[in-house]
């Protein structure tokens, strides 16, 4: 849903990340993370959704390409203050 809190999370320095995770977490933000910061994620008891589950495609080209999808991007591009870009996040299912 489009107005549902999410966090995109992708980090190499995973220093105090399970803090944010949980803290994202506490705030009612829904985690959405890539490889080794998922992986992570879930260690530190945090729930995470893996990009992967969104795109239905996986990392690609040594985890260079991973968030580069419409299903990310739409929701992170999408104006909400314009009604046709809420219209076409619900067509096509993007939170």
């Amino acid at each position: 849903s489009t107005g549902a809190k999410q966090a995109l999370i992708s980090l190499s320095d995973k220093t105090d990340l399970a803090n944010l995770g949980n803290g994202l977490e506490s705030l009612g933000f829904s985690i959405i993370s890539t490889g080794g910061t998922a992986s992570s994620l879930e260690a530190a008891g945090v729930n995470v959704t893996k990009v992967e589950h969104i795109t239905n495609f996986p990392e690609m080209l040594d985890g260079r390409v991973k968030t580069l999808h419409p299903s990310i991007h739409g929701g992170i591009l999408a104006r909400r203050d314009q009604e046709h870009h809420l219209k076409a996040l619900n067509e096509h299912g993007i939170g």
